[in-house]
């Protein structure tokens, strides 16, 4: 044991004494390797006190000192530890000794820990811990058990529990209700195994194992060390899990619902961190569906403890969670959005976060437990300005989403425009998603699309994110923001077709992502409404028949309608429809065909006649329609089926392929007289409807 402290103490002093005194510090070098191999010899000793003495030794060389951790691992010690723990004839106060040194291996660099997991650490843990008694004289082992897996989750290079089995997650929730130290390891353990997996079907498993009711006890706990990890646990069972969180919600400790009790520990006198996890927590309920916009626990607690920890007299880390937690909560109701953007200043708060700037003398926060759930790292102060910002700007495209008022109160804010071009160009990719985000959300405004977007020319930089960026998140984002800023009103639509959208949109359909497919179409579309023709030439040209018949085909109707929107588009304007239909008029025919014979609903079919109405207003192209019987078919069964919107449809076309002043339409009427049509007509005189009589009767007049 002398030896050993003396190892510590001449670690400490290596620069001092080397210099003056070389021939001493050479020999207790020697000494001490020498020493150290024979205890790690002795855990290989069939004698257990030897083996009991040589893991003592071990576990004191290792506490606090990263060099051993490493020095230890690497020689192998890690696979004799397992055997020692995986043996039924040792003794259970050698094996709680092993686990210890486990431990604070575990706790050493995340490297060290994942070199465990590599060994074969977590097996044997989940292994030894299931087959642990809940008390008695296994408690101590127990505890050390579930110290080393926390250690262990808490580094992030462990997967979740082996396929988390029910009967293993059983057991390791029975552990969570007893001693706060074990409760506490419980909580952490599935906080971080959580954010390991979270997938649906995980955090099911989890509450199906009794995991929400093991974390409505932990909330109640006196101790904040086990609540802190309790509220990060239901944090992440809650993720964007509608059913986990609808049960979650009906669930109650001591008589009080998990969601009062997340209230309580909101409360201005709880440690900051336990604050802002009960907040986020009720957001994830909130946007999960288990509470409502309008809950008071919702609108008047949780937005209000989330903006009141945005203050700039808060820690950066703290401004910055509550934050993004804010943005979310509001991202979707417009209730939310309209009473955050009147509390407590937000609006210029958020402003605050755009010019503050790291102080010189920033340090790191300690002791701070930020939520699993979160991606960010506050260890490095040159890093906060940025992480506020991008906290800012998220903020700022939740508040105005829905609400063109606050857009403008947005807008009008000092640097705000400058911040975005600036953080579209941005090295860091979540500064570049939250700039988009918000420039999406401004550029709904037609106001703000004609002037304050146009003045700082933020197409360009977008456009450069649009090309040359790998991030698909940031990708569908941008091109989503380029579907406003390609509407007919935006004067930016001219600039942004000069720089080679339409080839960049055509390829961006072809994309397996169906969310980068649609807002392609979708910008498509805007871009050839009452376009040039020249443009419309181009958006065929790149974009090929072939493909818009696999747009046709998509799994995602979304896609399919806007694929029909943009042919309609295409196929606007007398000139440009004869144009086109010269070119294309058979696929284009074939396209329609294929809609109207499918099994699709009846706002697609509807979509599909409006196409056939725009050809039919053509001057030669009508006549694709009117060589084709088994449209004309098509359409007088149309006229006909027990939908309204489907029967306005084909009766506009009809209308048209007919219209008196045209060319040709005597031969046209006699034809679809002689087919039965004007006798249809005549039977429809006697809808209900308005629409539909408006346009029976407009066809009408036409025979006569």
């Amino acid at each position: 044991m002398h030896q050993n402290t003396a190892v510590r103490r001449r670690g400490a002093g290596l620069g001092v004494s080397a210099v003056s005194h070389p021939i001493m510090e050479v020999l207790p070098t020697c000494m001490d390797v020498e020493h150290s191999r024979v205890y790690i010899d002795q855990l290989y000793s069939n004698d257990s006190q030897k083996c009991f003495q040589a893991v003592s030794e071990l576990k004191f060389a290792v506490i606090g000192s990263v060099r051993e951790k490493g020095s230890i691992i690497e020689q192998g010690v890690v696979v004799r530890l397992l055997q020692i723990l995986r043996a039924p004839e040792l003794d259970i106060l050698l094996k709680t000794e092993v686990a210890t040194v486990l431990n604070s291996l575990a706790k050493g660099l995340p490297e060290h820990a994942a070199a465990l997991v590599q060994a074969g650490l977590l097996p044997v843990l989940w292994e030894q811990l299931e087959s642990c008694p809940s008390g008695g004289s296994g408690s101590a082992y127990t505890q050390m058990l579930l110290c080393c897996l926390r250690s262990i989750y808490r580094q992030g290079c462990a997967p979740p529990p082996p396929a988390w089995d029910q009967k293993l997650l059983s057991s390791l929730i029975q552990h969570g209700y007893h001693p706060p130290s074990n409760q506490e390891c419980v909580a952490n353990i599935l906080a971080h195994a959580c954010k390991v997996s979270r997938t649906n079907e995980q955090q099911q498993q989890l509450v199906d194992a009794g995991g929400a009711d093991l974390v409505a006890c932990l909330l109640c706990s006196p101790v904040s060390r086990v609540q802190l990890p309790a509220l990060h646990c239901l944090t992440a069972m809650c993720f964007n899990n509608e059913r986990v969180s609808s049960i979650i919600a009906t669930k109650s400790y001591g008589g009080k619902a998990v969601p009062d009790l997340l209230v309580g520990l909101m409360a201005r006198d709880r440690p900051r961190d336990m604050q802002l996890a009960a907040a986020t927590a009720l957001t994830f309920l909130h946007r999960a569906g288990a509470l409502s916009a309008d809950d008071p626990r919702i609108i008047y607690k949780t937005l209000q403890c989330l903006v009141r920890m945005c203050r700039r007299d808060r820690e950066v880390w703290e401004r910055v969670e509550a934050a993004n937690t804010l943005a979310y909560l509001t991202e979707v109701s417009t209730d939310l959005q309209r009473t955050a953007a009147m509390t407590d200043h937000l609006i210029h708060t958020m402003n605050d976060y755009l010019k503050d700037t790291t102080p010189p003398n920033a340090s790191v926060p300690q002791g701070i437990s930020v939520s699993p759930v979160s991606c960010r790292q506050y260890d490095n102060p040159s890093t906060w300005p940025e992480l506020m910002v991008g906290a800012a700007l998220k903020v700022y495209a939740s508040l105005g989403a829905n609400d063109e008022d606050i857009r403008q109160r947005v807008i009008k804010t000092d640097v705000l425009m400058n911040t975005i071009v600036t953080s579209l160009s941005a090295a860091s990719p979540p500064v570049q998603l939250a700039a988009v985000r918000c420039l999406h959300s401004l550029s709904r405004s037609v106001h703000t699309l004609r002037t304050t977007l146009q003045d700082h020319v933020v197409w360009r930089p977008l456009m450069t994110v649009l090309k040359t960026s790998n991030n698909e998140e940031l990708v569908t984002v941008s091109s989503s923001t380029l579907c406003n800023l390609l509407l007919e009103f935006s004067p930016s639509k001219e600039q942004i077709l000069d720089q080679g959208a339409v080839e960049f949109l055509c390829g961006l359909t072809r994309r397996p992502h169906p969310g980068l497919r649609l807002n392609a179409v979708w910008a498509l579309m805007n871009m050839a409404f009452q376009a040039e023709h020249r443009v419309k030439v181009s958006i065929l040209h790149h974009l090929g028949t072939d493909q818009i018949f696999r747009l046709l085909s998509d799994t995602d109707v979304h896609i399919l309608m806007k694929t029909l929107g943009l042919l309609r588009n295409l196929l606007s304007t007398k000139g440009h429809i004869d144009q086109i239909m010269q070119c294309h008029g058979k696929e284009i025919m074939q396209a329609i065909i294929l809609i109207l014979e499918g099994e699709h609903s009846a706002e697609v079919k509807e979509q599909a006649l409006c196409i056939l109405a725009n050809i039919a207003d053509g001057d030669i192209a009508k006549s694709a329609i009117m060589s084709n019987e088994d449209v004309l078919k098509k359409l007088m069964n149309y006229m006909v089926i027990p939908n309204v919107k489907l029967q306005i449809a084909a009766t506009f076309c009809i209308s048209n392929l007919i219209w008196n002043v045209e060319e040709g339409a005597a031969e046209r009427q006699n034809k679809l007289r002689e087919m039965g049509v004007y006798k249809l007509l005549q039977n429809l005189m006697t809808t209900t409807d308005t629409g539909l009589f408006d346009k029976v009767k407009t066809a009408l007049q036409q025979f006569h």
